[in-house]
């Protein structure tokens, strides 16, 4: 049984990514690039975030909610592999284009992390809305 503390949970993070989202885009229509890539990145993160909540779990690092993420539903079938990849992607992008002084985020690249957040969103919009049904 989700109470309604977690129902609240799972919906405020998943308003913070569809946010992130939403910033992605406005973003990249601005040619920022690296907020962009950072955006993208925060959307998955804050989805992966989400899903955990169901299950009460939460880490304070990063790695922690991947493996989560790819241990409890990548692994288990829940969501398909290929969203490992995009996790991986997001992350390796987003820690570039932050931390590395002189990365250049290209356009396509940008394109291509945008694409996989607004797929990763929608894929844990679908699979909360079926588990809260469920419950």
């Amino acid at each position: 049984m989700i109470d309604n503390e977690i129902r609240d949970l799972v919906a405020f993070r998943l308003e913070q990514s569809q946010n992130c989202l939403m910033a992605a885009m406005v973003s990249a229509d601005a040619e920022l690039y690296k907020d962009a890539a950072n955006r993208s990145y925060y959307c998955i993160f804050h989805c992966m975030r989400t899903v955990l909540a169901l299950d009460k779990f939460d880490s304070k690092k990063h790695s922690g909610i991947i493996a989560a993420f790819r241990q409890r539903y990548i692994k288990t079938g829940k969501f398909d592999p290929v969203y490992s990849d995009i996790i991986g992607s997001a992350f390796e992008v987003r820690n570039f284009s932050d931390y590395e002084d002189f990365y250049v985020v290209s356009k396509t690249e940008v394109d291509q992390q945008i694409e996989g957040a607004k797929s990763f969103y929608e894929a844990v919009d679908k699979f909360v809305a079926l588990f809260l049904e469920g419950v």
